[in-house]
């Protein structure tokens, strides 16, 4: 485990940390070799338990024998770059969350029958950019008994480094890949399929007949414009959320989890 002190910004190996975007990282054309970044202790510990292949370490001096430590324990033989608190945040343009940051092997995309496979209750999310409401999402999901995420190629990824922080890592537990193909074709595999939109013909989010399909994807697209037309079409029940005091909606997170509370499978 080499540890390397750095006094400016062109030391080989910390790349992934400040010069390559989301992009870059990903790498569309190589995806062997993607990478993903991973913040704060708690986080990083929660993808090494999942099995994620770390590649080096960024984090402040004090944390190599404080709140890293188990962490580059845990690591192998990999680098671990570290220097002042202030060089860092210059590095990465931002202050680091609890001083520590993990470049990690990005997986490759799990096959959509995989996903299918044994689940009862899927989330889709179509269009969702922001990478705030990802990670809120993709916790919901975890915590309230939703057995795994599809996203639409408009989606924002969510091996995001900020939707990976605010989901506290529940994008390594909760299953998930690209659909590609029309949310329709969801029925291939068993699934019922429902919009959470506001529309005239919509039912209301405790409808008991709800509660009596099986297989549940529930379709969740971005605050605002919500989801197109013709996807709200192809669904075969629109649902709605009743609200009280002129509310018309909530944000697309909080929406989520109302959702997977009402809808996810219960012990």
């Amino acid at each position: 485990m080499p540890i390397i002190h750095i006094s400016s910004l062109d030391v080989p190996g910390t790349a992934v940390y400040h010069q390559l975007t989301d992009h870059q990282l990903r790498n569309r054309l190589h995806p062997e070799d993607g990478v993903i970044i991973v913040e704060s202790p708690k986080v990083i510990r929660v993808a090494l338990q999942a099995g994620y292949q770390p590649l080096s370490l960024l984090c402040e001096a004090k944390h190599i024998t404080g709140d890293a430590a188990d962490i580059i324990a845990a690591s192998g033989d990999i680098p671990v770059y570290t220097g002042p608190k202030e060089l860092l945040a210059q590095l990465t343009g931002y202050t680091l969350t609890r001083g520590v940051l993990c470049a990690m092997r990005r997986p490759q995309p799990r096959p959509l029958n995989d996903i299918c496979k044994g689940a009862r209750r899927l989330v889709v999310i179509d269009g969702v950019v922001d990478t705030t409401n990802i990670g809120a999402i993709f916790r919901s999901a975890a915590a309230l008994g939703i057995d795994g995420a599809l996203l639409t190629p408009t989606s924002c990824d969510p091996f995001n480094r900020r939707a990976i922080r605010v989901s506290m890592g529940s994008v390594f537990l909760l299953p998930w890949t690209w659909l590609e193909t029309p949310i329709n074709s969801l029925h291939d595999y068993g699934f019922k399929t429902v919009a959470m939109a506001l529309r005239h013909d919509s039912i209301a989010l405790d409808d008991p007949r709800l509660k009596a399909i099986d297989r549940l994807a529930i379709v969740m697209g971005t605050e605002g414009d919500g989801l197109p037309i013709e996807t709200i079409d192809s669904t075969d029940y629109v649902v709605r959320i009743p609200m009280a005091h002129g509310v018309d909606s909530l944000n697309v997170a909080a929406a989520s989890a109302v959702a997977f509370w009402e809808l996810g499978k219960r012990s």
